[in-house]
């Protein structure tokens, strides 16, 4: 089992969840902030500019099978992909234990 999470653009969303829940019934999303490569880019408030160096983004995460993960992936990989500098990132973890917090009973 595997946990997958991507950290994707805003605007990116609606289309990616369309498309995982074809092959996944559920995940969650999560609005975070974050910076890499493209290191922010200048704002203007009032007159006066700035640098916005953490930038709003979207993390999906996903609980998957083995066998769905490279499904998963391609899904991600090309419905959130706009060419530009901070698509966002994909990352596949390993998953040993999961348990129901209702009930206790692991998977």
């Amino acid at each position: 089992m595997k946990l997958i999470q991507c950290i994707i653009r805003q605007e990116k969303l609606n289309d990616v969840v369309d498309k995982l829940m074809t092959v996944t019934p559920g995940m969650t999303v999560s609005e975070v902030r974050g910076r890499g490569r493209q290191k922010g880019h200048p704002a203007v408030y009032r007159g006066v500019e700035y640098q916005l160096t953490l930038l709003p983004k979207v993390k999906i995460e996903i609980l998957a099978d083995d066998n769905k993960v490279d499904d998963l992936i391609r899904i991600l990989y090309e419905t959130a992909r706009t060419g530009e500098i901070g698509d966002g990132r994909i990352f596949v973890l390993p998953v040993e234990q999961t348990y129901h917090v209702r009930t206790g009973f692991m998977d």
